[in-house]
């Protein structure tokens, strides 16, 4: 006879010492876990106190993926000894108690699962004995639809070699949920560069969910209690320095912020110059200088050239673009209409989470400047080399990457330039080069609104409407 056993990986929670692991929220079978909320640093969230059971079918595998969770902190537990739910005219049924039984003794505030466990995943949702936070590694065929009211987080990779779907049939279904309760973690190749791609989409085994912390974030994300994404969205933070990010504050995150910075008269920003100097030894010239130079708190997944020269180069000259044009016509517009699309689909609207800073390169610094409606064209901007991520105007988190990729503008003298810029990325997708500069729909008849090169752990952001962005600073260096 079977049992529903479950095997404590090392250093996990048994069903043995139960009495003695924290006490279990109210669960639903019904309830909702106390859980971490949108803004991971308003109030303590302790991953150790969580506890995860996993499906053990299609887990045998992935041992990486439970190790990872279980490094994170979090309490994790196996069901084991599930038989193969894709055997012909499987009695999936008679099998069910076993993980009922699992979910009375273990108390779990998330249940997960990979590949086969899909299917016991589809059962347990529509019997109803589970409606808690779900996260489903790979999309079974046999999952149908999403339920409704639970939070559910699907991870699938482009190039899964058993269970293959177009992105267009994954985003539909993420949409048979309830909206911002359900998200798509995606992963997919990059357009061609030469012969290769910068990025790959991940196989059946989902490499990256083992890197960036990547999958213990996403089971924080399900467990909440908000939106997934906005909250995938707030742990990119964990990837820059804290300088930076209060560097970022500083500066401000939505257009209007910066005028208090501006010089031309009643900083209206309509004077015959557009350009203005920022003098060395001011707290704006130290806060732009540390964004420049910030480097990740992680290593980038683009090849980092000589990264120790870059705290070591030479700034010639930082200017302030005080364009009232540009900003009035266009950026603040397009900031306006972004924050009232993200709450029309039932969100908050949150400066530094939908705005950002970032990075552009081009040779045309001083057009993109001056020009008085739409410094940015995107449907006319890629990559130098491709739109490698669909089309669109590309800026980079990091200021070296542009540097790295030879973006700058070079100039007589041998200095080079790039623009610093604030953005208005609202909530991005991952990137297609089959985009086309229409993004997928999220929710109703709102779509994204940008695109990133990563849903982990995003390097590249590319927008595809011009007033998504705005020149804020022009920097010369010598390295």
């Amino acid at each position: 006879a079977r049992s529903a056993l479950l095997l404590p990986p090392k250093g996990s929670a048994t069903l043995g010492n139960a009495s003695s692991s924290p006490t279990a929220s109210p669960r639903s079978l019904g309830g909702s876990p106390r859980a971490p909320p949108e803004d991971l640093s308003s109030e303590p969230y302790d991953r150790t106190q969580q506890r995860i059971l996993f499906i053990g079918a299609g887990m045998e595998s992935n041992a990486p993926q439970l190790q990872v969770v279980m490094n994170a902190g979090f309490s994790v537990n196996v069901v084991a000894n599930l038989p193969n739910p894709e055997a012909p005219n499987f009695p999936m049924y008679q099998f069910l108690p076993m993980v009922k039984q699992a979910i009375d003794a273990y108390q779990p505030h998330a249940i997960a699962c990979a590949s086969l466990g899909g299917a016991y995943m589809m059962a347990l949702w529509q019997s109803g004995l589970w409606s808690g936070p779900s996260l489903v590694i790979n999309r079974h065929p046999q999952l149908s639809g999403l339920p409704k009211d639970v939070p559910v987080i699907v991870c699938h990779g482009s190039n899964d070699e058993f269970y293959q779907y177009p992105r267009e049939h994954l985003e539909t279904f993420l949409r048979s949920g309830t909206p911002n309760r359900s998200m798509l973690f995606y992963t997919a190749n990059s357009g061609l560069l030469g012969n290769g791609y910068t990025r790959e989409g991940d196989r059946h085994n989902m490499q990256s969910l083992v890197q960036y912390d990547c999958l213990p974030r996403l089971l924080d994300a399900a467990m909440c209690g908000s939106d997934p994404t906005m909250h995938l969205m707030n742990s990119w933070n964990r990837f820059v320095t804290e300088e930076r990010l209060k560097a970022e504050q500083w500066l401000g995150f939505r257009p209007e912020d910066l005028r208090r910075l501006w010089q031309s008269e009643e900083q209206r920003g309509f004077d015959e110059t557009i350009t203005f100097d920022v003098a060395r030894g001011t707290e704006e010239y130290a806060k732009v200088e540390t964004l420049f130079k910030a480097q990740p708190t992680v290593p980038r997944a683009y090849t980092d050239m000589n990264p120790g020269m870059w705290q070591t180069l030479e700034f010639v000259r930082m200017e302030r673009v005080e364009n009232g044009m540009q900003e009035d016509g266009n950026a603040s517009p397009y900031c306006r209409a972004l924050e009232r699309g993200i709450q029309a689909q039932g969100l908050r609207f949150r400066p530094g989470l939908h705005t950002k800073w970032a990075f552009h390169g081009s040779s045309a610094v001083e057009e993109i400047v001056s020009n008085p409606i739409a410094g940015f064209q995107p449907l006319m901007s890629g990559s130098r080399a491709a739109a490698l991520w669909g089309p669109g105007t590309y800026f980079a988190r990091d200021a070296k990457y542009v540097y790295d990729g030879g973006f700058c503008k070079i100039n007589p003298d041998g200095t080079k330039t790039m623009l610093l810029c604030l953005l208005m990325s609202g909530i991005p997708c991952l990137g297609d080069p089959n985009h086309r500069g229409v993004l997928p729909i999220r929710q109703g008849r709102h779509r994204y609104n940008s695109s990133v090169d990563s849903i982990s752990n995003p390097e590249i952001y590319v927008t595809q409407t011009p007033g998504a962005a705005y020149p804020a600073y022009v920097i010369t260096f010598r390295s």
